[in-house]
């Protein structure tokens, strides 16, 4: 992936951290920004973290994807609110042979991109990383950073096993995953009712972990989540479900990303994270009570 054009479409925290970590890597990488773009031209992107501050003095930062123009890959990592304006910001990053990688949280993402694109060039990742946006051009990372990534259809090819390959030669941790639905699941076992609870109460993790009646109903939702993947066929032992509390501590007072945009005022991604999952429930017959509670917890704040 050395010396490969990689566009960022979604400069937000996840975009500034795992686009200057490909950079960092070697690769051409554009970042697709508005409000920031003076910013990123003055100042640079900067990512500060306990792991090693990184500091790209002059990010290659367009204002519109004409402006790139085509590229050999795409990383989509806007919130899935924003997906509608996703066809006329990608199609002019497009060549014959582009690839697209979402990582966007929940489900329907790929399928999305893949209507309108075609299914062989989506990819999809998973981002389990704790990050908040000082300013335009400014991240924290506070902790992890694991990425998994594969192919929306069939087995990794050799463009899933360079991408890898490029996210680690910038110190991520980046795994191959052969099962990306599956992944999906495994991580809504985390998010779900993390990102939920922590939005309705208004808490940053912390308070999920240290309130017994929060924490009962936060595992609960985790046995719901565990019960519709093995639905569609993704069999999760509940010792993974007790790992991600565990993973949770030492997280502290770490504010979810779907608290951060209620506190902002700005759209939730309720359907994919929370929605789409309770859908496949009542198809499948099952019974998710914590899961519909919440869901209706959540569309009240909007």
């Amino acid at each position: 992936m050395k010396g490969r054009k990689i566009a960022i479409v979604g400069s937000g925290s996840i975009g500034l951290f795992y686009g200057s970590k490909l950079a960092s890597a070697g690769c051409r990488v554009f970042f697709l920004m508005r409000s920031g773009f003076e910013a990123a031209v003055r100042n640079g992107i900067r990512i500060h973290s306990a792991a090693g501050p990184l500091h790209m003095e002059k990010p290659e930062a367009a204002k519109s994807p004409e402006d790139i123009g085509p590229c050999d890959g795409v990383i989509v990592a806007v919130k899935a609110t924003s997906n509608a304006a996703l066809p006329a910001l990608i199609a002019p990053l497009l060549g014959d042979q582009t690839w697209i990688l979402t990582l966007q949280n929940g489900l329907g993402n790929e399928d999305f991109l893949a209507s309108h694109f075609g299914a062989d060039r989506i990819l999809g990742g998973l981002c389990f990383v704790c990050l908040t946006r000082r300013n335009p051009v400014e991240v924290d990372h506070i902790g992890h950073g694991m990425l998994s990534i594969g192919e929306f259809h069939g087995p990794p090819r050799d463009r899933t096993s360079r991408l890898v390959q490029a996210f680690q030669d910038g110190g991520v941790e980046t795994r191959l995953a052969h099962d990306l639905a599956a992944e999906r699941w495994r991580k809504l076992v985390w998010n779900i009712p993390f990102n939920g609870l922590c939005t309705v109460h208004r808490t940053g993790v912390d308070g999920i972990l240290g309130d017994p009646g929060l924490l009962g109903v936060c595992e609960s939702l985790m046995d719901e989540v565990r019960a519709i993947a093995a639905a569609e066929g993704h069999e999760i032992p509940r010792e993974y479900a007790a790992h991600q509390v565990e993973r949770t501590r030492p997280m502290g007072a770490y504010r979810p990303s779907t608290l951060v945009d209620a506190d902002a005022g700005n759209p939730l991604e309720i359907d994919p994270i929370w929605g789409e999952p309770l859908r496949r429930a009542r198809l499948a017959g099952i019974e998710t009570p914590q899961l519909a509670a919440l869901c209706i917890q959540l569309n009240s704040l909007t």
